[in-house]
């Protein structure tokens, strides 16, 4: 048995907490080629997962609650119920493939089953065709999701041949054996936090100094408790989704970044809060001064020495988040991109996300039960009473082509779930020279998001004429 860790519990909770919400990333593949043929497809995606052995596991809660829920072998488990293959119809374009998306992101993961699907899609103009994938939030995040693909996509045209799988399932817990392993860890891990608090008072001066940073980021984290103006972005979700594209060079990106100033992430931002602009204006809603406030996931795994994330391996969430102001009322994109990159610096000079990290780290010490209600509260509360309009992240991704059964992938294109009360979703993914965004709308309530995709690519041109590009 594998114990989830609180934050992965909470990805679970927050979605019983709410009917609409079907908390799974994704990523929308497109190929070059036709498909290789199905029983080539599982026969590689078989073997493959021998290096992933949180697919073929699925979630058992335990007993009363005593702890939280495990990952176990799915001995039940079946490749076909999760690979599957489809064909869009006529005319068979990329608009036809982004409702075909939203269909499929709009249904959710059946908890019973290891939670994961891919999907071969056969019939996409210009000889190509796509594979979506979906995987729930409580699996892994978007950093070590790419280290999922790459699992499973190879780094040569030449594919080799399929490796026999030699995985067995091991015997599933019963409820007694679940219950006694969560009641011993419950009376051990008070020994282990004991202990680890003695060695940290041992390290006196590293622990003030720790406390010292923590601090700051909580003292900046009260903002964000303010409620925000309606602008027409939150509110009651749906259970259907709707997803739009933008694509740029990655080139004109760090073209912008060295004229500029700033980071990679800072243009990024920017690029969105032009698309928000585009929305907002398109509805006819206010653009109000104090911006459109965001949620910005970040990966606190290792970095590398080109300072992206790094994933070691392990597939769960090791993520915190900081909070950005979007300058939707800002005109000029030049303007708008200093406003985002002096905040940005101030915001990681708070250290909001080493706060975020810590808090979330504190409910491992809640009991189980305990961080179960806290969270279907809390999710409760925000679909009342929203602090943030909207959720942007940045996944940086191999900068090489990849493959699957010798066919190159041409573009991949990020999927971001929803959670009432936010109606609208951005993620944006670099991958061999491109940066792609892919955004998440609910259909009822924001399905002109295409809006907010055409403003991120038009914004993203403003800044690259100005920077003579």
């Amino acid at each position: 048995m594998d114990r989830m860790n609180p934050i992965d519990v909470s990805f679970l909770h927050i979605e019983d907490s709410d009917r609409a919400a079907g908390l799974h990333i994704g990523s929308i593949g497109i190929f070059e080629g036709p498909p290789p043929p199905q029983s080539r497809i599982s026969a590689l995606v078989d073997g493959r997962l021998d290096l992933v052995p949180r697919y073929r596991q699925r979630v058992v809660t335990v007993p009363m609650g005593l702890g939280r829920p495990v990952w176990v072998d799915d001995d039940a488990f079946e490749l076909d119920y999760h690979l599957r293959r489809t064909a869009l119809p006529s005319p068979g374009d990329e608009e036809t493939l982004r409702r075909l998306t939203g269909r499929i992101m709009s249904q959710r993961l059946d908890r019973t089953k290891p939670l994961w699907e891919i999907w071969i899609v056969e019939g996409l103009t210009g000889d190509r065709w796509a594979m979506i994938s979906k995987v729930h939030h409580c699996m892994v995040d978007g950093v070590s999701g790419s280290e999922l693909l790459a699992v499973i996509l190879d780094l040569v045209p030449e594919p080799p041949e399929p490796v026999p799988s030699t995985w067995v399932p091991q015997h599933p817990p019963s409820s007694a054996e679940l219950a006694a392993d969560a009641l011993w860890e419950l009376a051990t891990s008070q020994y282990e936090q004991l202990r680890a608090f003695g060695s940290a008072l041992r390290r006196r001066n590293q622990l003030v100094e720790d406390a010292r940073t923590l601090l700051t980021g909580i003292a900046s984290l009260r903002d964000v408790t303010a409620p925000t103006p309606d602008l027409t972005l939150t509110g009651p979700v749906g259970p259907h989704r709707e997803v739009a594209w933008a694509s740029a060079p990655l080139a004109d990106v760090k073209r912008v970044r060295a004229e500029f100033g700033g980071t990679v992430n800072d243009v990024v931002l920017t690029a969105i809060a032009g698309g928000f602009r585009a929305l907002l204006m398109s509805r006819g809603a206010p653009l109000d001064e104090g911006g459109v406030r965001s949620l910005v996931p970040v990966s606190v795994r290792a970095t590398r020495a080109d300072g992206a994330a790094a994933g070691d391996g392990q597939l769960d969430n090791k993520i915190s988040g900081m909070f950005a102001v979007l300058p939707v009322a800002e005109p000029d994109p030049v303007v708008r991109l200093e406003r985002v990159r002096i905040q940005l610096a101030g915001v990681k000079d708070s250290h909001q996300a080493v706060a975020g990290e810590a808090l979330t780290s504190a409910t491992g010490f809640a009991p189980p039960a305990l961080l179960a209600l806290g969270t279907r509260l809390a999710s409760r509360l925000a679909a009342r009473t929203s602090n943030v309009h909207t959720v942007t992240t940045n996944v940086p991704g191999p900068q090489i082509p990849l493959y699957l059964g010798g066919r190159r992938m041409l573009t991949a294109y990020p999927y971001v779930p929803l959670g009432a009360p936010l109606r609208t979703g951005v993620a944006a993914f670099s991958y061999d020279g491109t940066v792609t965004f892919g955004v998440t709308g609910d259909r009822d309530s924001a399905g002109d998001v295409a809006v907010l995709a055409e403003g991120i690519a038009e914004s993203l041109d403003a800044l690259v004429e100005a920077a003579g590009g």
